[in-house]
């Protein structure tokens, strides 16, 4: 008895504690809307790679009808996922917190494994921390009122928008912060680790403003396609060396989400499948 106690607790401090996954987009290349069985597909995709990756970071709740389809498609497949809420404007942000509540209505909370309100919104200047922070505490208030308060509520934004110190107000507000950090977008190539040093610098800045609150990775890769932007050459090599050295270890430490996996109307591409969604890179981690 006393052996089987020992297998079982060294089972669950090896066992990965945290969340990783990928983007997924509402739409299809065609443009098209994901449809139910669309979102599925995606889903058992997803499954079928090696590692962890089985949780979805989602941008919004009502565009496309995004948790209408995902929401069923994900529960049959055992899918958690990051729902994004927008907040540009008061009418779109309505339309998306009555999207979420209706899906906590009609199909449960264990579903989710967190809420981002808003995407970038502070690095695009579209709002103000103080507006921003009120509607975080908005959902969160609306998801206590459903019997949620145990799903944690954060904001994703750029490393650069977190560490400008006119934003405290929504790390003040936010359970987590969400790290959008690209280091092909800054030039650097991923030769002789570049990029990956320039990944994990950035992760430490955001972490030294962060109040000690957990800092996720929830945007971040290397596309496949597309323009040479100073030293960063895209190519599907180079996107495996940024999954060997930044996915392999960022997993073991944090929340973790890649970007992205299908957008092929894209430019530059970032997708880790084909069209026919095969693997264009190994994603085991040693």
């Amino acid at each position: 008895m006393k052996f089987s106690l020992l297998i079982l607790a060294a089972a669950i401090t090896s066992t990965n504690a945290f969340y990783s996954g990928f983007n997924v987009g509402a739409n299809l290349a065609s443009g098209a809307c994901r449809s139910e069985s669309d979102w599925e597909f995606a889903f058992n995709k997803i499954a079928s790679f090696p590692g962890e990756f089985r949780n979805i970071r989602l941008y919004a709740s009502s565009d496309c009808n995004t948790l209408a389809n995902a929401v069923p498609a994900a529960i049959r497949t055992g899918t958690k996922l990051l729902v994004g809420v927008w907040t540009q404007d008061d009418a779109h942000f309505d339309a998306e917190k009555q999207a979420l509540l209706q899906a906590v209505q009609q199909y449960g909370k264990d579903w989710i494994l967190a809420i981002s309100v808003g995407s970038e919104d502070l690095y695009r200047e579209e709002t103000t921390a103080s507006i921003l922070a009120s509607k975080i505490n908005d959902v969160r208030g609306m998801m206590w009122s459903v019997g949620a308060s145990d799903k944690s509520i954060g904001h994703v934004d750029t490393w650069t928008a977190w560490v400008d110190d006119r934003n405290t107000a929504v790390i003040e507000a936010v359970d987590w912060l969400g790290n959008d950090l690209y280091p092909y977008w800054e030039g650097v190539s991923t030769d002789n680790g570049a990029a990956n040093g320039a990944y994990w610098a950035a992760v430490e800045k955001v972490r030294a403003v962060s109040q000690g609150k957990d800092v996720w990775t929830t945007e971040t890769g290397n596309p496949i396609t597309g323009d040479t932007v100073g030293n960063s050459v895209p190519s599907i090599e180079a996107a495996q060396i940024y999954w060997w050295q930044v996915t392999c270890a960022s997993v073991k430490e944090m929340n973790y989400f890649w970007y992205d996996l299908d957008d092929f109307a894209a430019n530059p591409q970032f997708s880790v499948v084909d069209t026919n969604y095969n693997p264009l890179i190994d994603m085991t981690c040693a």
